[in-house]
């Protein structure tokens, strides 16, 4: 990457990282501060905690379309602002409700796609799966670090201090935007990393991608039911809440080094299919044993270890599983239903486990979770094992109709291109590659990057 976009690539993964820092770090210490709130209840703050998933989910893809019309930096800058309020609304409310509307209203400043849409304006097409990747990077050390500041900040600053903290994340966000950030010389719609109306049918009617999708609904929704009684078990075990840090910060950096190899051995061996199934049967697993070790600080951390490590392989596994099995050139779009389908996970997580929590209390969550995690496996259990094909990206300049159906043959002629869409208005070939077979001499010879 170049200057340019190295700069446009680490701020706009800051920004990105900053909103998702503040969603996260009200995750291990809800569940137990906001107990103090009026009218709060098991499940109500269930619905405190997973209340942004729902308006995210619904306004995410809108809020990528309107930045083509609007433009990226004013729409994203919108979404921060209303992420911001949404924060000082729940900083200044003395009820479970008042929470949970600032919940919301921070999940409707939904900025995702338009960031990435942004980041691929500011990008050459051979160097966005990069930019993607490193912003995509931001999100997991944005939900690591707060899951291990958020018990030391709410110690300090409380619950409503927690909601100030995150509003001035959201203002220093808008800072980076407007004063870091590059501007782009053109807006151009990008089907690697935006959705298109015209695909939605094409990647709903894909049972491999369909499960994928059902498969981030229900890790999401495992992850956040267990939020709502993973602070309630440790502070039961004798560890208070600000002290959750001393928990969640080995158990994250020992889990993050523990899955590296199995991540290469899914991608560098190709062994993806039962990498993944292995990882969601080691949740199923975690939430077995969680039921059965309450009372023992050291025997939660045990399976907490246990379950992270299948989640952050899952975490890392099926985005990959998305960008290999979605046809060339609806990558955008695949990813578009698989994002609404994560925060829809978040939204029916807390919910569920704030009801469970309070009917039947901690143990069923576990119960229930474990029973999601082995109903996933077993839908899960009937892809077929992806070829491992790669996206490639290609400046193939402005054609006309018939120069893109020449450009569309050659290229297809190439050894080791599987699928190959060339756009003619935008001056951009979507390939789907196996990089061990391609003949990138050809494939360099014809379209010079």
């Amino acid at each position: 990457m170049n200057q340019i976009e190295r700069r446009a690539v680490f701020s706009l993964a800051g920004i990105f990282g900053m909103r998702m820092f503040g969603l996260f770090m009200i995750l291990p210490v809800l569940a137990i501060l906001a107990e103090d709130l009026k009218g709060s209840t098991p499940f109500l703050i269930g619905l405190a905690m997973s209340a942004y998933g729902l308006t995210q989910a619904f306004l995410q893809i809108p809020f990528g379309m309107l930045s083509d019309r609007f433009g990226r930096k004013r729409i994203i800058a919108i979404g921060l602002v209303i992420f911001a309020a949404g924060s000082v609304v729940a900083a200044t409310s003395d009820t479970i409700w008042g929470v949970i509307a600032g919940r919301a209203l921070q999940g409707g400043g939904a900025i995702a796609a338009a960031v990435m849409a942004l980041a691929s304006d500011l990008t050459r097409e051979v160097q966005r799966t990069k930019a993607m990747a490193v912003i995509g990077m931001s999100i997991g050390v944005s939900f690591a670090v707060a899951v291990v500041l958020g018990p030391i900040i709410a110690g300090a600053l409380g619950l409503h201090g927690l909601f100030w903290f995150t509003a001035l994340m959201a203002l220093g966000a808008i800072m980076v935007l407007l004063f870091l950030v590059p501007n782009p010389t053109e807006a151009r719609f990008h089907r690697d990393s935006q959705s298109l109306p015209g695909e939605f049918g094409n990647v709903l009617r894909n049972r491999d991608l369909l499960r994928l999708d059902f498969g981030i609904l229900m890790l999401h929704m495992i992850l956040t039911a267990s939020f709502v009684v993973f602070p309630l078990v440790l502070r039961d075990a004798g560890l208070s809440v600000m002290d959750h840090w001393l928990v969640y910060l080995p158990v994250l950096v020992l889990s993050m080094a523990a899955v590296i190899p199995f991540i290469i051995i899914a991608e560098k061996k190709h062994q993806i299919r039962p990498v993944f199934l292995a990882a969601i049967l080691v949740v199923a697993l975690a939430h077995m044993g969680l039921f059965f070790v309450q009372g023992s600080v050291f025997w939660i951390s045990v399976f907490l270890f246990v379950f992270f490590c299948g989640f952050n392989l899952l975490e890392a596994t099926l985005p990959s599983l998305v960008s290999k099995i979605a046809p060339a050139g609806i990558k955008g779009t695949a990813m578009g239903v698989y994002s609404t389908s994560q925060f829809f996970g978040a939204f029916l997580g807390g919910v569920g486990g704030g009801w469970l929590y309070g009917e039947f209390g901690a143990e069923s969550v576990f119960v229930a979770a474990s029973a999601v995690a082995i109903i996933w496996l077993a839908t899960a259990s009937g892809m077929r094992a992806p070829r491992h094909l790669s996206s490639l990206l290609l400046n193939v300049g402005k054609l006309d109709e018939s120069q893109a159906k020449t450009m569309f043959k050659q290229i297809s002629s190439i050894a080791g291109v599987v699928e190959a869409v060339v756009v003619a208005d935008d001056g951009v070939a979507y390939l789907k590659v196996d990089k061990d077979s391609l003949d990138y001499g050809t494939l360099h010879r014809l379209v010079p990057q």
